[in-house]
């Protein structure tokens, strides 16, 4: 469902996946406080959306809300954009202007793609985190802010760190808490809700037919919402109907959609043949009683659980229909191999 009072700064939110409710749980939780906030995710998963939740959630929700994207703009513009300048800094400096951490006092800046981030200006963000004044560019006079400072990135920021491309002591600065948001493919119950509101934006009084809506359920969306955005647009703009079909899809979606019921017949005929053979080690008959027969098929188990999940997006209710288990038997298998040291389960329980 979409949730009208679910908004943020301006900003639609669709709350209806399990995932995504308890990512929004949390960061109602943790906007209380004044912690640095880093927030990772694939590129288009919705990081601002949580960034403006924070904010929105804070005691700081009546002040200002500031953003800047750390890869849009060129590295010597970033300095004067964060920190402002003074007349005659530069050419064509005309006037003072303030920077962004002056816009944003007593609020929150965004900084999104915080690993792009200049190293230099690394060094001087660091100590404004630390609560150090700064100068403007050309300045003579120290600047003091209270800024919370929420960050973004869809890099790898402590492997960045590790590798010396990032400062190891700002991120651990930022990452007082990390936040992670699910890719779209994590959460299949939000594709329908997402493409209906896209829909009415564009294209008020259209709608998807249901098959149309498996098809854009059953794609992966490697580009996340933010593909997902520009489909419904094009659709709006193409489709010569107002009930939007399969054929109104981009070619990539319909295909993807057509090898699917194929390819589900597959795994599920593999997996029942992988656990008759689970059922006779068991029961001590065939296989000639051999544990590292049994091994064998624990492991062919578990490859075939997560490619059936990869093949569903991570979606693991729709996972466990199709492998014929129950959800909460498919979640105990995948505790089993996430606690296991060599990441194959040793014993099978009776399935519930």
């Amino acid at each position: 469902m979409i949730n009208p009072s679910h908004s943020f700064l301006g900003m639609p939110a669709v709350l209806c996946s399990r995932p995504i409710r308890d990512l929004f749980a949390k960061v109602e939780r943790i906007a209380k406080s004044n912690v640095a906030v880093l927030i990772h995710g694939e590129s288009g998963s919705g990081k601002e959306l949580v960034a403006r939740a924070v904010h929105q959630y804070s005691a700081r929700a009546a002040k200002p809300w500031v953003d800047l994207n750390c890869a849009a703009l060129p590295e010597q513009l970033v300095e004067s954009e964060l920190f402002g300048y003074e007349r005659g800094a530069f050419s064509g400096a005309d006037a003072a202007k303030p920077g962004l951490f002056e816009l944003a006092n007593g609020g929150t800046i965004f900084l999104d793609e915080i690993g792009d981030l200049d190293i230099r200006l690394q060094t001087k963000l660091l100590r404004i985190l630390d609560g150090a004044p700064f100068f403007r560019l050309g300045g003579t006079k120290k600047v003091e802010t209270d800024v919370r400072i929420v960050a973004a990135t869809n890099r790898d920021l402590s492997e960045l760190a590790r590798s010396g491309k990032f400062r190891e002591d700002l991120y651990h600065r930022l990452a007082q808490v990390c936040l992670s948001v699910p890719p779209l493919r994590e959460r299949i119950e939000d594709v329908a809700p997402l493409a209906q509101l896209f829909l009415t934006q564009h294209a008020s009084g259209r709608n998807f037919t249901a098959d149309a809506m498996r098809a854009l359920e059953s794609y992966s969306w490697p580009g996340n919402i933010r593909e997902l955005r520009n489909v419904v647009l094009q659709c709006a703009l193409l489709a010569k109907e107002d009930e939007i079909c399969t054929l109104d899809l981009p070619e990539s979606i319909q295909d993807a959609y057509a090898n699917l019921p194929q390819a589900e017949s597959d795994l599920k005929r593999l997996y029942a043949a992988v656990n008759e053979g689970l059922s006779d080690v068991e029961s001590g008959s065939g296989f000639h009683h051999s544990l590292s027969h049994g091994a064998m098929l624990h492991d062919m188990e578990k490859q075939l659980i997560l490619q059936v999940l990869q093949h569903t997006g991570g979606h693991q209710e729709r996972a466990a229909q199709l492998l014929g288990i129950s959800r909460r038997t498919l979640s105990r298998k995948l505790r089993q191999y996430e606690q296991s040291s060599n990441g194959i389960a040793t014993a099978v329980e009776s399935e519930e």
